[in-house]
């Protein structure tokens, strides 16, 4: 053990932590191992309560030892040799198992298969793996890389070579053979294609493989996801997008100015070298064979979330990131990223983020794992010498009641739109909102003017004349108050 087991007790239980009161639940504990072994490794002690960490110890402490060794010889596969140990603590006795990283992975319980029983480590939960993370686990023991892979049913033809050259221009002429040599292009099968590096960097149609290669930006007001300011898409190749998105990030801070040196310098009130640095590392550790979100930029208030799909490369952890270990998950991404000077040292990046943030005073960043997804969160400090106040509430709601008013052609239908993004109301309700005694013709109207245009819904559709009928937003009416005007509704 790292740790002494009096010690390991006082921790929280996390990626490489668990605690088990007794072997009266062995599918748990051997779930956890195969999860240990096929993510970072880890330590599991037996004997002592998960919640109120109470040492407990284990009764008959050399048969379960033996009990335990036949059930993790018996029930995982392939087969699984931890460190298992009997612990000392005051009077009581635990059954320590301390798994590491395996390169035999991914390792499965033998009951439930390798399509079902294959389970990975995600902050203190076993998660069980689908099939894209299986092919995932087998890869990186095999020291393979996704976007290294050929792709045999695309020509060469699929990379934007001129797009490619553009990327370049600063820092070499390209010429077709570097296609070869960064790794963009592979032979298969006696002829050029592309490997999915290349695609994902310079593909023509990237998405049509890729759907969730791509960067989704939103600036919220507030500390939540409630009120969307703006938003956009980001779809150009992966170099450009870098730029795209800072400058979307730009576009909503607040920019001052340091006139202490004989030039002026634009002060910003986002570190933005930090969030350039977490952007980069999202784009170039992206496990893009998982399908579901692209990577996400989401501007608060009072922080910055930059997250990318893929748990963490099996055998790191975040420990291992903040002290500057680093493992690839896509060379061919890195390798062109380091050619273009968007990646200076490798595992230097979290590293420096961390100490940025320490000398500019802001508070420490935070690496957390959210479900298949790992999220970096920069928190800012208070905004200096603003040239642009961030709208409140109140302004975006202001501008959005203005801009319903004109395509609703109605203020009180506008009112009434505004006054259920706050929630489900019945017709009395929102009267009593917009200042009324009792429900008028005109509100009537204007509610059913909204329903015909799709905007918002009955609660209760097939009780239309129902005392207790209550309206909402639908799903149309959602759509324009996320993208906060964006799209007609027409």
């Amino acid at each position: 053990m790292n740790l002494p087991a009096s010690e390991l007790v006082k921790m929280p239980e996390g990626k490489t932590l668990e605690f088990k009161r007794d072997l009266s639940s062995p599918k748990n504990i051997l779930k956890a191992l195969v999860a240990f072994a096929n993510t970072a490794g880890g330590q599991l002690l037996i004997g002592v309560e998960d919640k109120s960490r109470e040492v407990i110890g284990v009764e008959n402490p050399l048969d379960e030892e033996e009990r335990l060794c036949s059930l993790i010889a018996d029930s995982i596969s392939p087969r699984l040799v931890p460190n298992v140990e009997l612990i000392s603590i005051g009077d009581k006795t635990l059954l320590g198992v301390e798994v590491y990283p395996s390169g035999q992975r991914p390792h499965c319980l033998k009951k439930e298969g390798f399509a079902d029983g294959v389970y990975v480590r995600l902050g203190s939960t076993n998660r069980k793996a689908d099939r894209e993370l299986i092919a995932e686990l087998q890869r990186s023991a095999l020291g393979l890389s996704f976007d290294e892979m050929p792709l045999p049913d695309r020509t060469v033809d699929d990379v934007d070579f001129e797009g490619a050259v553009d990327c370049f221009q600063r820092h070499k002429t390209l010429v077709q053979t570097d296609l070869e040599s960064l790794r963009l292009i592979v032979k298969d099968q006696g002829h050029f294609v592309p490997t999915v590096g290349g695609m994902l960097l310079f593909g023509k149609n990237r998405e049509m493989l890729f759907p969730d290669a791509w960067i989704q930006c939103g600036r919220f007001i507030g500390t939540d996801k409630s009120y969307i300011f703006d938003h956009t898409e980001i779809h150009e190749h992966l170099p450009i997008a870098v730029e795209e998105t800072m400058d979307f990030l730009k576009k909503h801070a607040m920019r001052g100015a340091d006139f202490s040196e004989i030039r002026r310098r634009d002060v910003w009130s986002i570190p933005l070298t930090i969030l350039r640095e977490a952007l980069i590392n999202a784009i170039v550790h992206a496990d893009y064979s998982q399908k579901g979100a692209p990577i996400r930029v989401s501007f608060f208030d009072d922080r910055i979330e930059i997250e990318n799909p893929g748990i963490l490369i099996p055998g790191l952890t975040i420990e291992d990131m903040i002290m500057g270990v680093s493992k690839l998950r896509n060379h061919v991404i890195a390798r062109v990223f380091r050619e273009l000077d968007l990646i200076e040292q490798w595992g230097s990046g979290v590293r420096r983020m961390f100490r940025e943030a320490e000398e500019l005073g802001l508070p420490r960043p935070e690496i957390i794992e959210v479900g298949m997804r790992l999220r970096f969160i920069v928190y800012l400090a208070e905004p200096l010498n603003s040239e642009t106040p961030t709208p409140t509430t109140a302004e975006v709601k202001s501008r959005l009641k203005s801009r319903l008013k004109s395509r609703l052609k109605s203020e009180l239908a506008a009112k009434v739109f505004i006054l259920l993004t706050d929630g489900e109301a019945s017709k009395a309700e929102l009267a009593r909102g917009l200042g009324h005694t009792t429900v008028s013709g005109e509100l009537h109207k204007q509610i059913r003017n909204l329903l015909e245009r799709g905007c918002i819904e009955m609660t209760i559709p097939d009780k239309p004349r129902s005392s207790k009928q209550e309206y909402r937003l639908s799903a149309k009416g959602r759509e324009f108050l996320t993208k906060e005007g964006q799209e007609d509704m027409e």
